[in-house]
């Protein structure tokens, strides 16, 4: 029988310093370890968009195809709750040094360096599987279907106009973010996992957009897009006409600059920022004392 009188949930204020002495953590690790660690993330939330994909085939034949953006959403989770569980380093997630920044235990040297490993690495991560999917001719399931809604998905995130798409990524930060500080909460493989879902389930569903996520859904589109046959075509029921607004300029301008932009403004400030102003408490010197 467990003898620990250590409480079974962290208390909200425990959260916020569990969460900034992970970022602390995060920020101070040598590269090569945040670097790997950021392959894998990359290839988890990878992993995700490729279950939510599978989740929305058909879905346009669904009456009720709000319950099928939730399904896609919950599925879609196993990907944020793999990084959480393993440790893994999250560009969207990491934006949360900024407590450690501002609490002076990081400088910003430190902090954006970490950034820059992460985020290099989850788009390396994210294109491997891309690769994989690819060549495994994973689109082609289900007479193209598979492949059509990687399409429909990647063209839809590429023409948000620059406001509405670093807007979409402001939201969604602020569910990873959530997921993430809420995991802190948890002391078991359960709690975490309950904890991360429902909010990435929210972000998913209703069409926010993350940095990572993009990273593997729209290149694998673009793939798709510019060297699939006509037979491929024919069998999805799509005309590639259509998609011309699917390029990587489009990617890079439209989608992942601004989005990028958001994450770090909904996630860093609007969650890791807010809480630290709340939970905070600053050390008075004796001096300093009336």
């Amino acid at each position: 029988m467990s003898t620990s009188l250590e409480p079974f949930m962290l208390s909200p204020a425990q959260m916020a310093q569990a969460a900034e002495d992970a970022a602390y953590v995060k920020a101070t690790s040598k590269p090569l370890k945040s670097f790997l660690l950021g392959l894998t993330a990359g290839g988890y939330i990878a992993l995700g968009f490729v279950f939510y994909t599978t989740s929305q085939v058909g879905a346009a034949n669904v009456t009720w195809s709000g319950g099928a953006k939730v399904l896609g959403g919950i599925v879609f989770a196993t990907g944020l709750v793999l990084v959480v569980l393993t440790g893994a380093e999250l560009f969207t997630s990491s934006t949360l040094t900024l407590t450690a920044r501002a609490s002076g235990r990081i400088t910003w040297g430190q902090l954006f360096r970490n950034w820059g490993v992460v985020y290099l690495a989850n788009f390396l991560g994210a294109a491997t599987m891309v690769a994989l999917v690819y060549a495994g001719g994973v689109w082609h399931n289900a007479d193209g279907a598979w492949g059509a809604v990687v399409l429909h998905s990647s063209l839809t995130k590429v023409q948000h106009g620059l406001p509405e798409a670093f807007v979409l990524g402001i939201l969604c930060n602020l569910m990873v973010c959530l997921a993430v500080w809420a995991a802190y909460s948890g002391r078991t493989t359960t709690d975490k996992i309950l904890a991360v879902t429902m909010p990435v389930a929210l972000f998913v569903s209703a069409g926010f957009e993350h940095s990572v996520a993009n990273m593997f859904m729209v290149p694998l589109g673009l793939l798709i897009k510019d060297n699939a046959g006509a037979d491929f075509w024919t069998g999805a029921g799509l005309v590639p006409a259509d998609f011309t607004d699917l390029t990587w300029p489009h990617f890079l301008l439209h989608n992942l600059v601004p989005v990028t932009l958001g994450n770090i403004v909904g996630g860093g400030i609007m969650i890791g920022i807010f809480y630290w102003t709340i939970f905070h408490r600053r050390r008075v010197e004796p001096a300093e004392r009336p």
